[in-house]
């Protein structure tokens, strides 16, 4: 599964493209952020990549979950939102 990273300067709309554009391809996506402003761009990508795939009949699904990585070093907790189509 593909893993999409956003952090909190990302763009919702440029993301959930991202997403479509997975979605469409391989059927399903992983989006990762860790922080609250990572996790609120991540949220609303979600929400608008809804009404991205929605003309085509397909409705998305955004299963939440906790993961650890590591960044620089530093293990850290992030975000996890597997989205799929129902």
């Amino acid at each position: 599964m593909d893993i999409l990273k956003v952090s909190a300067n990302s763009r919702p709309t440029s993301v959930a493209g991202a997403i479509a554009g997975v979605i469409r391809e391989k059927g399903s996506v992983e989006v990762q952020a860790v922080g609250a402003g990572a996790a609120n761009q991540a949220i609303k990508s979600v929400a608008v990549a809804r009404g991205y795939m929605a003309p085509a009949g397909v409705e998305l699904i955004c299963v939440p979950a906790f993961t650890n990585i590591e960044i620089d070093g530093a293990e850290r907790t992030a975000i996890r939102l597997i989205v799929e189509p129902r």
